[in-house]
């Protein structure tokens, strides 16, 4: 657990993480979000919400083996009930971690390591496809 949430604090410093409930609710929307991430002691009105903030999302909800205490400690806040990972090679390294304690998480983190995977090659394959189209005297040294 301590890994994931190590991950978590470096998403937060890459900019690579919605923390709170305005912010997880505008990565969703923007389909930004990869992966919203609940406290295991967070409220049911926040649940709902994170439910349904995933849900916009087309994006898996999945509840943390940690506190609201605990899981804000790791982002250095007192506390935070929900997040959002909104880069897909950090969230599949989430989800891999906790799927390592948990195995009712392992297909999900299969599946996000997939997506990670096309993304990465769609890019390559654009910048391929970028570079092609310049002549020689266009690219930089």
């Amino acid at each position: 657990m301590d890994n994931a949430m190590n991950l978590l604090g470096l998403a937060l410093r890459g900019g690579n993480l919605a923390v709170g409930e305005e912010p997880v609710a505008e990565a969703c929307r923007a389909h930004r979000a990869r992966v919203v991430l609940l406290a295991q002691d967070a409220g049911p009105s926040t649940a709902r919400r994170g439910e349904k903030f995933a849900g916009e999302g087309g994006v898996p909800l999945v509840r943390l083996p940690c506190s609201k205490a605990d899981l804000g400690w790791s982002l250095g806040r007192a506390s935070c009930a929900l997040a959002a990972v909104t880069e897909a090679g950090l969230a599949s390294a989430v989800m891999k971690k906790l799927a390592a304690e948990d195995e009712s998480l392992t297909a999900l983190a299969q599946e996000l390591e997939e997506r990670a995977r096309r993304g990465q090659k769609r890019r390559r394959d654009s910048n391929k496809t970028a570079r092609a189209g310049k002549k020689p005297a266009d690219v930089e040294a």
